[in-house]
C-alpha cells in the first residue's frame, strides 16, 4: 500500500534542468568580419591622415577645376580643390580645398592663397610653367596662432613670402607716381628690395608705400636714412652744362626707390622694422640738411604774376630757403584793383651756419613766434623786400626773391599780424617794362616831324657836296695819286742794287765810318795827353794817323 501510494505521488518540485546549447561561429562569417575590420581600420587610418578642409574665395573661377586643380607650396602638392561653387551673392567663387595632414600650418589666419598663372608684371614674367602643367593655387603659411577655415584669395602673387629674411618699412609720399608692386629698391644702384604694397593714408591726403629690403642689406637702413624716388629721368641744367641722370633702365621703365644715409650722420644705428620714412622727390632734396621749423610768410603783389606756380622756389640772397605754397587773387575796395596774395613757407635753418651765428649773436629763440616776428620786422626796416623774378626767360617761370634794398621806401610793419607780412617791390621784368614804356613816351614827345625835315635838308646838302666832290675834287686827287706813284717808281729805280747812286751811297757810308774811327782815336789820345794841345806832339812819339779821311 505504501509503495503504491508512493508510486502514485508526483515528484517534488525543484530546479528545472536546463539543457545549454553551445554557440559556434560558422567559418562562413570569418571573411566578412575581417573585411569589415579592415575597412574600419582603413577609414580610421584615412581619418587620422586626412588634413583640414578650408574654403578660399576668389573673384573668378579661372583656372579652378574640382578634383584637378592642386594646391602647391614651393612646388610641392599640399592639397587639392574638391569643389568649386558660386558664392551666395553670386559675386565671387568659393573653392573647397582638402589639405594634406602635413599642411595644417596653412590654416593659420594670416595664410595667403592665390592662383598661379602666366603673368607679366613689374617683377618680370612669372608662371610660364603653368602653360604645360595648368594653373594651380599657390600658398604661403602664415605665422598667426589663430586658426581659420575661410580665406580670401589674392588676385596677384605676394611679392615676398613669410619667413624671408629682411625688414619691411613704410614710406609716405604725396602720390604714388610711377611706382607699382614689385618696383625695385636700390642702394648705390644695386637692387636690394622691392615695393610690396601701397594704400592711401588714413586722411586720404597721401600714400603709404610698404617696401621690403632683403637681408643682409636691411642693416644699411638706419634711423637717418633718406628715401627718394628714382623713377624716370632727372634732367638738370646748371652752370656746368646739361646733365641727364637715371638710376637704371628698369627704374626708367618700372619706377624705383633709392635710399642712402647722409654723410653727416655718424654713429647711426640700424632702423627697427616697420619704421616710417618720408619719400622725397629726388636725391638732392633727400640728402639735404634737415629743414627745421617752417615759417609762413604772406606777400602781396600789385602786378600780374603769370609764370609763378605753387612749388616755385623762394630764395634769400641767392640761397633757396623755401617754396611757394599758395597763390590767390584778391580785390582791393579802396584802390579798385586786383592784387595777388602769395603764401610762402621758408626754413631759416637752411641758411646753415649763418642762421646759427644769427641766433647766437641776437640770443634769439626760434621757438618764440613773437620774437621771430620782431626779428623779421628789423629786417624789413633795413630794406628786406620780396620780389618776383624771372627764373627762366625761355619758359617764363618766376620765383620769389628775398633781398635787401636800402633805398626802398619805408613801410609800416605790424609784428602782431599773423601770418607775418613782408612788403614787396615790383619785379625785374615789370621794372624793365616800365623803363621801356617811359622811353617810348619820351620818344613820342620829341618833335619828330621837324627833326625829320631838318634831317632831310641836311641829306640834300650832303648829296650836293658829294656830287661836287666827285666832279671837281676827285679828278685832282686821282692826278696827285698818279704823280706819287711815279715818284715812288723813280725812287725804286734809284735804289736798285746795280744802280750808280746806290754804289756812291755805300762808299759815302764807308767814308763816314772811317772818319768816325779817326775821331775816336784822336779823342782817346787827347784824353791821355791833354798837354799836347799846348806843347804839341813829342818828337820821339810815334806818328799817329790823325788826318781825316779824304774823299776820293
Amino acid at each position: 500500500m505504501k509503495s503504491q501510494a508512493t508510486d502514485g505521488q508526483q515528484p517534488a518540485p525543484g530546479r528545472a534542468h536546463v539543457t545549454t546549447r553551445r554557440w559556434t561561429v560558422s567559418l562562413v562569417w570569418i571573411v566578412p568580419i575581417i573585411a569589415v575590420l579592415v575597412g574600419i581600420s582603413l577609414v580610421v587610418h584615412n581619418w587620422l591622415q586626412e588634413g583640414p578642409t578650408i574654403t578660399i574665395t576668389f573673384k573668378t573661377g579661372q583656372g579652378l577645376t574640382a578634383n584637378k586643380t592642386e594646391v602647391k607650396y614651393r612646388n610641392v602638392v599640399i592639397g587639392q580643390v574638391t569643389d568649386v561653387q558660386l558664392s551666395e551673392d553670386q559675386k565671387n567663387v568659393t573653392a573647397t580645398v582638402k589639405l594634406a595632414k602635413t599642411a595644417d600650418t596653412f590654416t593659420h589666419e594670416d595664410s595667403v592663397f592665390w592662383v598661379v598663372r602666366p603673368r607679366i608684371g613689374a617683377g618680370g614674367i612669372s608662371g610660364i610653367d603653368t602653360l604645360l602643367s595648368g594653373d594651380f593655387i599657390g600658398a604661403d603659411a602664415g605665422q598667426s596662432k589663430v586658426r581659420a577655415k575661410s580665406f580670401t584669395g589674392l588676385e596677384n602673387p605676394p611679392p615676398i613670402t613669410y619667413g624671408e629674411p629682411g625688414k619691411r618699412f613704410t614710406l609716405h609720399s604725396q602720390d604714388l607716381g610711377s611706382l607699382d608692386i614689385g618696383s625695385p629698391v636700390y642702394l648705390r644702384k644695386i637692387p636690394v628690395g622691392q615695393v610690396v604694397s601701397y594704400a592711401l593714408d588714413a586722411e586720404g591726403k597721401g600714400v603709404n608705400i610698404d617696401v621690403f629690403v632683403n637681408a643682409p642689406n636691411d642693416a644699411y637702413v638706419t634711423e637717418n636714412t633718406r628715401f627718394w624716388n628714382v623713377s624716370g629721368v632727372d634732367v638738370n641744367v646748371g652752370a656746368n652744362g646739361f646733365a641727364v641722370k637715371t638710376e637704371s633702365l628698369s627704374a626708367l621703365l618700372l619706377g624705383g626707390i633709392a635710399f642712402r644715409a647722409p654723410e653727416y650722420s655718424p654713429n647711426d644705428v640700424p632702423a627697427s622694422e616697420d619704421k616710417t620714412y618720408e619719400l622725397f622727390a629726388d636725391q638732392q632734396s633727400a640728402l639735404a640738411p634737415p629743414d627745421g621749423k617752417a615759417q609762413y610768410l604772406a606777400l602781396r603783389f600789385d602786378q600780374a604774376l603769370r609764370g609763378l606756380r605753387v612749388g616755385a622756389p623762394v630764395e634769400f640772397l641767392g640761397v633757396e630757403v623755401g617754396r611757394v605754397v599758395a597763390i590767390n587773387l584778391d580785390f582791393d575796395e579802396k584802390q579798385r584793383s586786383f592784387p595777388v596774395n602769395v603764401g610762402v613757407v621758408i626754413y631759416p635753418q637752411r641758411l646753415g651756419k649763418a642762421h646759427e651765428k644769427l641766433l647766437k649773436a641776437l640770443n634769439h629763440d626760434p621757438e618764440d613766434e613773437a620774437a621771430s616776428a620782431r626779428l623779421m620786422g628789423s629786417f624789413v626796416d633795413r630794406g628786406l623786400r620780396a620780389q618776383a623774378r624771372s627764373g627762366n626767360l625761355l619758359t617764363g617761370q618766376l620765383y620769389i626773391s628775398l633781398d635787401f634794398y636800402p633805398k626802398a621806401e619805408k613801410v609800416a610793419f605790424d609784428p602782431s599780424a599773423r601770418p607775418v607780412r613782408i612788403p614787396t617791390i615790383p619785379g625785374s621784368l615789370q621794372q624793365l617794362q616800365e623803363q621801356l614804356q617811359a622811353m617810348v613816351e619820351r620818344i613820342n614827345k620829341l618833335p619828330l616831324e621837324s627833326i625829320a625835315g631838318n634831317l632831310d635838308g641836311n641829306l640834300v646838302e650832303l648829296r650836293k657836296g658829294l656830287t661836287q666832290f666827285n666832279s671837281k675834287t676827285l679828278p685832282g686827287v686821282q692826278s696827285t695819286l698818279q704823280d706819287v706813284s711815279k715818284t715812288l717808281q723813280s725812287a725804286n729805280s734809284t735804289l736798285a742794287e746795280d744802280s750808280p747812286q746806290r754804289e756812291q751811297l755805300t762808299q759815302t757810308l764807308d767814308d763816314l765810318g772811317r772818319m768816325s774811327r779817326s775821331l775816336r782815336e784822336l779823342s782817346d789820345y787827347l784824353s791821355r795827353h791833354p798837354e799836347s794841345l799846348l806843347r804839341g806832339r813829342p818828337k820821339d812819339a810815334p806818328a799817329q794817323n790823325l788826318t781825316l779821311p779824304v774823299k776820293e
